[in-house]
């Protein structure tokens, strides 16, 4: 069967169905979708998380973070926490045995504030206590003198030249320039607009925790959730002063991530406690704290102008995106190089000008969070595009499919894509998808406000949206994007096992699952073990940016065929034969005929096969400096949404009814997996664009609780179907595609669409609320 652009072996499935043609033949292997090793546990509440780790000698640990998001530390006094009973440690910036700085990419962030503090909540002090309710009270007896500084919290008061300097040389971290085609292109058909959005928690359940245990060689072993072992482990090192054999990291139990455990958090506090108690500490984050403790999704000012011909064929587009990074530099650089390379959409423009900055202030840090850049900049252009419709009166479908990407345009970057664009099939998918049955005023619980009795269906109306949009998958820019992974290949009881290793964080997604069945598909065995997560292995990077099966998917299946490889050639020795003859077929050594020649157990006796593989995917470059121009991305994934809502027009509230979707993932490794990651990152994306939102005021958070910051829940999240392409891509392992960030990016602008078709209201900015609605 001939799929779009001529790709073989298109597959559609829906959310009713894990049938992907053609599964491998077996249980578990790619295709299928078997049990994960932690479900079970995790629904039944046996699922060991950070936040449960224990050791009998351990005492807990502290933060004392500034009330103030901006000031200078005129002092410290700790005497008095000293003296309370029970405490065994305080620690300043003083105690710092090494550099006294961390970041991801810059390392521009104090693991305890010494000279200023830069935003509400910035760590100042560490207490280790016998009990955490004795070392809170410690920690508020430690005495900290500030003198108030002037903060600026207005990105675009950051950009003028006499702001206050959270920084120094200046608030700037990025400007992007983006220039490609006409240097001043007209159209006779022009739009515009600006657009906010507002910042965005990940949210994930599990707060952050960690404990450090002190080892006998002097060093130190840290079980703390994360999302990328051995970048801590480097930014750990350099904190305490020591080599990274001293500094052991393992991966605890995860209750999610969505960007916002790329950074530190509790890693070096526990850590320098450890080490200066002689004693296990433990330190793990109420809610309110979390909050304080993580990166969240950068708030965005923007300005977007589209100009077309009459007919809707875009000509030129320009925009202009401040993303605020807060006070400091986390991944707001990468950030920005997607917010900008990736900002327009997955249209084909010819003319194009884009200037994407990212900016200090003295608000909480941004960096990353699922969608990173992209999710931003979605919100702006697809309203863009729906002005651009009803401007030019042609259908918002239509127009999208009209200038949507197809294989072998170039994007902005002048970047060609080289595998599978099916923009106008995605779209068409999601508009041909049955629509929910029109209201019905009678269930209560069907309408807005729902058992709140606010309606009756008077003053309720409905509104459809449509959104297309794409993602980079991993990192860009030049980055060496890589992971490693050993495998090994051994006889037990009898029985061939094999062992994966891999330092990849497993905090959610499935991750384990895939190596599995990556593992039973290559090797042919049943028994596939997964080693804990740890530094012992070569870097897994990061699990973000949607690379993980990509990218460790990528090492695992290397390393399976490095030990195959291995143990054909241990037959052939054996057998006297090429090992080009002999296959793997199990735990059966076969000849080109099918015949059985012998047996795995035969093979390899009491030895094992071990094989470690660094893999790298194919390089991307930085782009020009001046022109935005280069091949920035290693790969592009592609999703649409429909999103249909009944909106009471009186009271301002929204009910999502649908939000359907479709989405090309190139190969479904695990279709249970694949439809997992679309509903909740559709979830994430509805969330923004109704009701999630970090308040901001002064500096000031006014809404660290899940009381006040609001998320979906079971009861806000609509039926919704999924539909999911499978086209190869031919440049990745088995064809596969990053799946779970697309949805986020997608579902939002659908959402917010479909409020604006319900109110007749521009609502230029996100989360909606009431009172945009009712204008109150």
């Amino acid at each position: 069967m001939s799929g779009q652009n001529g790709h073989p072996g298109r597959a559609m499935t829906d959310s009713t169905t894990t049938t992907v043609a053609p599964p491998v033949t077996g249980s578990g292997r790619i295709g299928d979708s078997p049990l994960r090793p932690d479900g079970t546990l995790k629904v039944t509440g046996e699922f060991a998380y950070a936040s449960d780790l224990w050791h009998d000698e351990m005492c807990w640990g502290v933060t004392l973070r500034s009330p103030h998001p901006h000031a200078r530390i005129a002092g410290i006094d700790i005497t008095e926490a000293l003296t309370v009973p029970g405490v065994w440690a305080v620690l300043t910036a003083d105690d710092v045995p090494g550099d006294n700085a961390f970041g991801l990419e810059h390392a521009d962030q104090p693991v305890l504030a010494s000279e200023f503090v830069r935003y509400e909540g910035e760590p100042v002090a560490l207490v280790a206590a016998d009990h955490p309710e004795t070392a809170r009270r410690a920690a508020k007896k430690i005495r900290v003198d500030y003198e108030v500084l002037p903060a600026v919290t207005d990105p675009r008061r950051a950009m003028d030249p006499d702001a206050p300097a959270v920084h120094r040389p200046g608030n700037l971290v990025r400007h992007l320039k983006l220039r490609r085609g006409e240097v001043d292109p007209v159209a006779p058909v022009v739009v515009s607009l600006d657009f906010e959005v507002g910042m965005q928690d990940q949210a994930f359940l599990g707060p952050e925790s960690g404990l450090a245990v002190p080892a006998e060689d002097g060093g130190v072993d840290l079980y703390v959730a994360t999302q990328w072992l051995h970048v801590d482990q480097r930014q750990i090192c350099l904190a305490l002063g020591m080599p990274t054999e001293k500094v052991r990291l393992t991966l605890s139990g995860v209750g999610g991530a969505f960007g916002g455990r790329e950074d530190l958090s509790v890693h070096v506090h526990a850590c320098l406690l450890a080490l200066r108690t002689g004693k296990p500490v433990k330190m793990s984050y109420g809610r309110e704290e979390s909050f304080f403790g993580h990166v969240h999704r950068h708030p965005a000012v923007m300005h977007y102008e589209f100009g077309a011909e009459t007919d809707g064929t875009l000509v030129y587009a320009k925009s202009d995106v401040l993303l605020d990074g807060g006070a400091y530099a986390s991944s707001t650089n990468a950030v920005v190089g997607n917010a900008g390379t990736l900002g327009l959409g997955p249209y084909r423009i010819p003319n194009v000008a884009v200037d994407a900055y990212g900016v200090f202030t003295n608000n909480p840090p941004c960096g990353a969070m699922r969608g990173f850049g992209c999710v931003q900049a979605a919100f702006a252009h697809e309203a863009l595009m729906d002005e651009l419709a009803d401007a030019v009166g042609v259908d918002r479908v239509e127009i999208r499919q009209r200038n949507g990407m197809r294989e072998g345009d170039r994007n902005i970057t002048g970047q060609i894509i080289d595998s599978a664009a099916p923009v106008a099939e995605l779209l068409q998918i999601v508009r041909d998808l049955p629509m929910p049955p029109p209201l019905d005023p009678s269930d209560i619980r069907a309408l807005p406000g729902a058992v709140g009795n606010t309606t009756h269906g008077e003053g309720v109306r409905r509104g459809i949206g449509y959104s297309v949009t794409y993602k980079n998958v991993g990192f860009s820019e030049g980055f060496d994007d890589y992971s490693t992974a050993r495998v090994r290949l051994e006889m037990t009881g009898g029985e061939a096992v094999a062992t994966v290793h891999t330092a990849a964080a497993e905090v959610g997604q499935g991750l384990i699952t895939v190596e599995q069945q990556i593992c039973r598909t290559e090797l042919g065995v049943e028994r596939v073990v997964v080693h804990p997560k740890n530094t012992s292995v070569g870097s897994g990077g990061s699990t973000s940016a949607s690379r993980q099966t990509y990218v460790t998917g990528g090492a695992v299946k290397a390393a399976c065929e490095a030990v195959r490889a291995a143990v054909l050639e241990r037959a052939s020795m054996g057998l006297g034969r090429p090992a080009a003859d002999l296959r793997l077929d199990g735990e059966k050594i076969v000849g080109t005929s099918g015949e059985v020649l012998a047996s795995l157990g035969e093979v390899l006796g009491d030895d094992a096969v071990e094989e470690t593989v660094e893999w790298h995917h194919r390089p991307t470059h930085a782009i020009d400096p001046e022109t935005g121009q280069g091949d920035a991305h290693v790969q592009f994934a592609f999703s649409a949404h429909r999103a249909v809502v009944d909106v009471d027009v009186e009271l301002g509230l929204v009910k999502v009814v649908a939000l359907d979707t479709a989405q090309d993932v190139g190969r479904a490794i695990n279709p249970d997996a694949v439809l997992g990651q679309i509903h909740g990152g559709s979830a994430q994306g509805m969330g923004l664009a109704l009701m999630e939102e970090i308040i901001v005021t002064d500096g000031h958070v006014r809404n660290p609780s899940f009381t006040d910051y609001l998320i979906p829940t079971i009861l806000d999240m609509p039926p919704m179907q999924v539909k999911v392409l499978e086209y190869a891509d031919p440049h990745a392992p088995y064809g596969v595609r990053g799946v779970g960030e697309p949805p986020t990016i997608s579902s939002g602008p659908a959402v917010a669409a479909a409020v604006r078709d319900a109110t007749k209201k521009p609502l230029r900015r996100v989360p909606i609320r009431p009172e945009h609605i009712t204008g109150t």
